[in-house]
């Protein structure tokens, strides 16, 4: 019940501490903050998170109980497109792709529905499609 409480608090925080970010304007001050949220958040380095494949990325999130780990790679593919506006294109395009295939990925395998990730898929599918008709 403990764990429960803990890490339902963990995912309150993770998402003020991305509204408090997006109201952030200096966008060197938002990157390094995005890169500590990797490390508190998921337990692993932004390089290994900004560099890993999807398969790369259930794998790391695998470490923590089976009850936590949907949210845990929602809460990456939130960074993820968090990120995705800090950079130009090529990089926003592959980091909206990543944030795309996590969602979906929990879409079809968590076997809870979200009408909320739903919205989110089809939002990052049109930038997607808009950012590569540039």
């Amino acid at each position: 019940m403990l764990q429960k409480d803990y890490f339902l608090r963990l995912v309150e925080e993770f998402a003020q501490a991305l509204i408090w970010l997006q109201n952030k304007k200096d966008r060197e001050k938002k990157l390094e903050e995005l890169r500590l949220m990797y490390q508190r958040y998921l337990g692993g380095p932004y390089e290994f998170y900004h560099a890993a494949t999807l398969e790369d990325a259930v794998d790391a999130i695998s470490q923590y109980p089976e009850n936590e780990r949907f949210q845990r790679l929602e809460m990456l593919a939130e960074l993820y497109y968090a990120e995705s506006p800090l950079h130009s294109l090529p990089i926003r395009q592959q980091l909206l792709e990543k944030a795309y295939a996590i969602f979906y990925y929990c879409d079809q395998h968590s076997g809870l529905f979200s009408m909320e990730r739903q919205q989110k898929i089809m939002k990052i599918q049109n930038e997607m499609n808009s950012a590569s008709s540039k």
